[in-house]
């Protein structure tokens, strides 16, 4: 009975951060929200395994408690592009240096997607 309470808590508490994320895109500015959605939709086909969450408030996807990737908005920081970002969970390690952090543009191509998705695939586990 206790395995099954904490089953419904751990639910509940996926139910929580799947709305939570689904309100941090919608606070988004037009451009950056069309952005995040597709950054959601490529997570959702590339991975998913991987649960919808915020980190810091950004739309984030996690495996087993612990973020893997997030989109962090422009407007946050006021800087001049998104990232589409992985955090230390992803399983990217590829020699001694690899990317975590990619600039991502409403401008950028299905090749770029495709890109994207493979490494969201890759660092999903």
């Amino acid at each position: 009975m206790k395995a099954r309470a904490k089953e419904l808590k751990a639910a509940q508490g996926k139910a929580a951060d799947a709305e939570a994320q689904v309100e941090a895109i919608a606070k988004l500015p037009d451009d950056e929200r069309a952005l995040a959605e597709r950054m959601r939709d490529m997570v959702v086909a590339a991975a998913p395994q991987l649960d919808p969450k915020t980190y810091y408030g950004f739309p984030a996807w996690a495996r087993d408690g612990k973020v893997v990737c997030f989109f962090k908005p422009k407007s946050k920081f006021k800087v001049r592009y998104s990232t589409f970002e992985f955090d230390t969970a992803a399983s990217l390690d590829d020699g001694a240096v690899w990317a975590t952090a990619f600039a991502v543009h409403p401008e950028m191509t299905a090749d770029d997607e495709a890109m994207l998705a493979a490494l969201v695939t890759k660092a999903a586990g």
